[in-house]
Parts: structure tokens; sequence; C-alpha cells
């Protein structure tokens, strides 16, 4: 299916933040690929976030920095300003994807076709106006499933795997371990700013790409080079 392989890996991270270039060094350190969902308005922008019980920065990475910091991955909608769009009407939702996906391209360069649901919510409604009106051909949510068959309805793509979720690393294991003839993804999500919260140590994020990293059976694909 990939390349002729049945098993695939994928990332999908959030946010934009100053905390994507070292999880980007480890990344390109395991071979492996990400799409990077980003808020093209807030770029470049200082902030902090109270998470775990730790002040964590949230400042994002600057406009003229986005080309060169993703460039060996994807970068992809994560609307303009974060809002909820299962509360927007269909203008507000055409606004918010399709300002933020032509302001990526004009960023990167690159076709932007991708997407993560801000909030982690959305709704019938809000796929089939994005599938409509905008130039987006997937979209993902926040719902594990905790498996890796493929799905039908990519405007509302459900992860295997959140990372700070406990189960991370059984999750993989278990997908590692299959033996397969049909095809197998394992989709993996979260924002890199959860390990300055130490929601999961940067030490376990790199544990987990070793793990997962120069396996001669699995294709190693941002999300448009798997799900497209």
């Amino acid at each position: 299916m990939w390349q002729g392989k049945n098993k695939a890996v994928t990332f999908s991270f959030d946010d934009g933040v100053l905390q994507d270039k070292r999880l980007i060094q480890i990344l390109d350190k395991y071979g492996l690929k990400c799409t990077f969902n980003l808020n093209s308005s807030y770029l470049g922008l200082n902030g902090f976030l109270d998470r775990n019980g730790r002040r964590v920065d949230h400042t994002k990475v600057s406009p003229d920095e986005v080309k060169e910091v993703y460039k060996n991955h994807e970068v992809a909608v994560h609307t303009l300003t974060h809002p909820n769009l299962t509360g927007e009407s269909e203008e507000c939702v055409v606004w918010q994807v399709e300002e933020d996906r032509k302001a990526l391209e004009r960023l990167t360069g690159k076709t932007v076709v991708g997407m993560a649901y801000p909030c982690g919510d959305n709704d019938d409604r809000v796929a089939e106006i994005i599938k409509r009106r905008t130039g987006v051909k997937y979209a993902r949510t926040v719902t594990s499933t905790h498996n890796f068959d493929l799905q039908e309805n990519l405007l509302r793509f459900n992860p295997s795997v959140y990372y700070i979720e406990d189960c991370l690393f059984d999750v993989a294991n278990e997908f590692l371990g299959k033996n397969t003839d049909k095809p197998q993804l394992l989709y993996i999500w979260g924002h890199s700013y959860e390990m300055d919260a130490e929601y999961i140590s940067w030490q376990k994020f790199e544990e987990l790409c070793k793990l997962l990293s120069g396996r001669k059976e699995i294709y190693y694909g941002t999300n448009t080079e798997i799900l497209l």
C-alpha cells in the first residue's frame, strides 16, 4: 500500500510552538515524519500556559521561520484563531479554515491540504462545510481509537493515540507486533509543549521514536503522504 508496505507511522502536533524545534530534532534523528497544525494569525506571539502544575512556554514560531523549521515535514491548518468550529456559522468556518490554509501556503511555498480541528471539536456539519467549501482534504479529531485500521471518513479522522496517554507504549508495541496483510496505520498526536509540562518526558518521547524507527516493514510519512 505504502511503497509496497502494509504498515505506516505518522505523527501530528498542534499549535506551532517553539518546542516544535526540539521535537523536530528528535523526529529527524530517527527518520520519522510529522504534520504540524498551525494557527497562522498567532505565529510569532509570546505566551504561557499553566499545565500539570507547571507554567510552560506557549510562544509560537515566527512567520519568517515557518518554512525553514518545518521543511522536512508537513504544515497543515489549525484555523486562524483556534475557535470551536461547532459553534460557528458556515461563513466563519470557511473563513477560519481557508484563510489559514492560504496563509500557510504563502509561508511554506507548498500546497496545504490537511487540518487538525481546534479544541478537538468537530461534527458532521463542520466536516461537510470543510469538504464542500475549502481546499482541505483530511482533518484530524482528538478521539483515540487505540487501533490501526484505515478509516473512510478523512474529514473526521480519528488518531490511534494521544501521546500523553498511559497506554502509549502498549499501543505502539501492539502495532509493532502485528503481522498483517491489510494496511495498518499508527497515528500519534499531541502538543510539543506538553513535554515541558511533563505529561510525558522528552526522554520518553525519544524512547518512543527510537522504538518505532528503522523498521523495513514500516513506511514513515506525513499525514498527507499516508492518508492521500
